[in-house]
């Protein structure tokens, strides 16, 4: 396994063609917006290497048998998926944002079990192709990157049917070698700290879309792949010399649009190649997998959490009876998540290819809690630290002679708290609640794994309603279609 050092010098090495307020970035380690980002990732490194997390961050490859980082798993159990779980809530909290090894992970098992079920109806050999790919993943601590959203266009249309091709990505040539596809993934978290680009489909396909039905994964440094960086609420802020304005002074994300163009891929490393009934299968074991990562967002929610009670306590209000139950409340909507993606993990079960997937319906209830819940913690925390989250000045005043003393003099809380301590907690609250890292905490928790109607769809057709019925029928004396008597007999 690699240390954090070892990754931060692997990323180095990679000739990435990254751009950002539209000029190319020659050093994404050292920039000063994306190395948060890559701090982020490295921790998952870092981490791995500490006996007291082994058990959480470490696996044993079913492969080699070899112990490997977590991320670079494919699921043999229950208890893989439970840990799954509980690293992410882990990481979570150590980072308080997305640590952005969860969307390659959850295509590395997705595409175990679909690779191995296509082979089986159609006799081909993505399944071997992969689990070579993996074996070199799993050797190297590879960080992977899913890629699975593309800009989709005009989103009545179906992929054949857009004014421009390329708004789906898809294969544009054949060649004895391999294939050559054009297009775009959309929304890619931590895409140039990733070694690996893993593309996958998007959305389910009929036949006359099979062009579109691709999965390969590519080095992250291929020639025809561009990177360009999206924007986030006060990013600028990382360029200032000063660190408290950040909030979170070390740790972040970032997300990037990723360009395909004209982009050669071998045959060793594709995975479906027009096996458009596949695609479906595909999209939802990926984002069941990447919905149960949502894990994460506890651990964020315990960090807001902490610091909303410090802020309590440093206004001198922690001892109201209204601040006391709203704090309440936090810390009941986060326990709930948690309830989610554990109760999805221990739930789980074996698929053909050996590889343990998540209880679906309950990982779809789990992202769908995801999407509202962190959206109310957040709101609580806005209303107990105050007004003076987004009124509050910089720090540059703060260390100006001029105005310093004013600061120092009219911000005091709590007799004994440094106004300096009183800052911080209420610029992390500002961070993750309305700046660079609420992308990550909030945005990222309402359409990050698809959007809220995309698990409401999934529960719609994995619940058992007529079941339901059945039972209410039964126990109040209706016939059922099944003959059962007026009787409520069983």
């Amino acid at each position: 396994m690699m240390t954090a050092r070892q990754y931060e010098e692997s990323l180095r090495k990679l000739e990435l063609e990254v751009y950002m307020f539209g000029k190319r970035i020659e050093n994404v380690v050292d920039d000063p917006i994306l190395r948060p980002s890559m701090n982020a990732v490295a921790a998952t490194y870092e981490l791995a290497g500490r006996p007291e997390w082994a058990e959480l961050m470490t696996a044993v490859s079913h492969l080699t048998g070899k112990r490997i980082n977590r991320f670079c798993h494919i699921h043999q159990n229950r208890d893989d998926l439970v840990k799954k779980s509980k690293m992410g809530r882990m990481l979570g909290g150590h980072t308080a944002c997305c640590f952005q090894r969860c969307v390659g992970m959850d295509a590395l098992n997705a595409l175990s079990i679909v690779t191995y079920d296509i082979d089986a109806k159609c006799g081909t050999k993505y399944n071997e192709r992969f689990l070579k790919f993996l074996a070199h993943v799993q050797e190297n601590d590879l960080t992977c990157d899913g890629a699975m959203t593309d800009p989709k266009g005009d989103r009545s249309l179906a992929p054949r049917q857009q004014t421009d091709p390329d708004l789906y990505l898809h294969v544009v040539e054949e060649r004895p070698d391999g294939i050559v596809v054009s297009g775009a993934k959309a929304h890619q978290t931590g895409a140039v700290n990733s070694h690996e680009i893993i593309v996958m489909p998007t959305v389910a396909m009929r036949e006359e879309d099979k062009d579109y039905a691709v999965s390969f994964a590519v080095p992250s440094d291929t020639q025809g792949i561009t990177y360009i960086i999206g924007r986030q609420s006060c990013d600028t802020r990382k360029l200032e010399a000063g660190r408290m304005d950040v909030g979170n002074s070390f740790f972040g994300g970032h997300e990037a649009l990723v360009i395909f163009d004209h982009l050669f891929v071998p045959w060793e490393r594709v995975f479906m190649y027009r096996e458009y009934e596949f695609t479906g299968p595909l999209v939802e074991k990926f984002a069941s997998y990447h919905r149960q990562s949502y894990a994460c967002k506890v651990g964020v929610g315990d960090v807001l959490i902490g610091a909303t009670q410090t802020i309590a306590e440093y206004n001198g209000a922690a001892k109201a009876s209204h601040i006391k139950d709203k704090i309440i409340e936090m810390n009941q909507l986060n326990e709930t998540l948690y309830c989610g993606c554990i109760a999805c993990a221990s739930e789980g079960h074996p698929e053909p290819s050996g590889t343990y997937l998540v209880d679906t319906l309950l990982a779809n209830v789990h992202k769908q809690n995801v999407t509202r819940f962190p959206y109310e913690i957040a709101r609580l925390a806005q209303d107990i630290a105050g007004g003076l989250m987004v009124t509050l000045p910089s720090e540059a005043d703060l260390r100006s002679p001029d105005v310093g003393k004013w600061i120092e003099k009219y911000y005091r809380g709590v007799e004994g708290v440094p106004v300096e301590d009183r800052m911080r907690i209420l610029r992390l609250i500002e961070n993750l609640t309305l700046g660079s890292a609420a992308v990550g905490y909030l945005t990222e928790s309402m359409h990050g794994a698809g959007s809220p109607q995309a698990q409401r769809i999934m529960i719609s057709r994995l619940v058992d309603l007529k079941g339901k019925q059945r039972k209410a029928k039964r126990l109040c004396g209706i016939a059922t279609e099944s003959g059962g008597s007026r009787s409520g007999e069983a």
